[in-house]
């Protein structure tokens, strides 16, 4: 059975629906008497506990978990302090079309700060007058490794989650060659959750509906099954050159649709909703 790995103030949590589809939360060292952490990184680390725990939750039983249904403004990055945070580059056809480039040959990667996650209802500090929104799948490394090949890929994947790469294109363009780095790294800059969904909970972990809207009003709408570069040839790529660790995270690429494709930024009020297929929904309101 398939698991849904939370954080919720700082603390590990499996989420399973109640009868009446409400969402509930267990604390994950409560529900198993000390037998697994309470932090999320180590979690991340145990799949295998967390598919035998998450088999035998009721959702209708008190016992193990806080009596609230989930709340999602006390939810944080269900990842929150990986060592290696990846983001992945014009990695949709249509995304490298609109911004005026060719398709890649190779990944472009770069590094996207831990130190910019925030949780999924996290408000986004705007910093700068061009910021733009990016909807995309985010990988989370289980079982790490080095020189992992494709097809072997999935099995060092604990699940996956989803982002928005805020990025501050002023910032980032600043100079040649690009800061991708520090344009999509500032405070508040990397929203993920709401939850990191086991692989097997997918009938098709290669193809994820993603959208996302602002202001109600849907910018970007695509599958991962477009991605240039998929899951196992991104792993398969990065541990080629590193050795990955559990909870690594991997942001695979945006769709089209960004502002920067029009000249439309984010501004203070604007509302991003990101919906990822069987993951769910992350709503960053955009603060000055």
């Amino acid at each position: 059975m398939g698991f849904r790995l939370g954080n919720v103030s700082g603390r590990a949590v499996l989420v399973a629906a109640d009868g009446d589809g409400v969402e509930r939360w267990f604390d994950l060292e409560r529900a198993t008497d000390g037998r697994l952490p309470a932090d999320p990184m180590a979690a991340v680390a145990r799949a295998a506990d967390l598919h035998e725990v998450s088999a035998g939750l009721d959702p209708g039983d008190t016992d193990g978990r806080f009596d609230e249904a989930l709340d999602a403004g006390i939810v944080g990055p269900p990842v929150p302090r990986p060592t290696n945070c990846f983001g992945v580059g014009l990695n949709y056809r249509a995304h490298a079309a609109e911004t005026g480039r060719e398709p890649p040959s190779v990944p472009i990667v770069f590094a996207k700060f831990p130190s910019c996650l925030v949780g999924p209802r996290a408000d986004v500090e705007l910093r700068a007058e061009q910021a733009d929104w990016e909807v995309e799948l985010v990988v989370v490394i289980g079982a790490g490794g080095r020189d992992i090949p494709a097809e072997r890929a999935w099995e060092h994947v604990a699940g996956l989650t989803g982002g928005q790469d805020i990025s501050d294109r002023a910032l980032q363009f600043a100079a040649s060659p690009p800061h991708f780095d520090l344009g999509k790294s500032r405070d508040t800059y990397g929203p993920t959750g709401p939850v990191l969904v086991s692989v097997d909970s997918f009938a098709d972990p290669d193809d994820i509906g993603l959208t996302c809207d602002v202001n109600g009003e849907r910018r970007q709408d695509d599958r991962t099954a477009n991605l240039i570069f998929d899951v196992p040839a991104l792993v398969a790529h990065l541990s080629a050159v590193l050795t990955l660790r559990p909870g690594d995270l991997i942001f695979t690429g945006t769709p089209s649709g960004v502002g920067a494709a029009t000249g439309r930024f984010l501004t203070a009020g604007d509302e991003i909703t990101s919906t990822l297929e069987g993951i769910g929904t992350l709503v960053n309101r955009c603060t000055a």
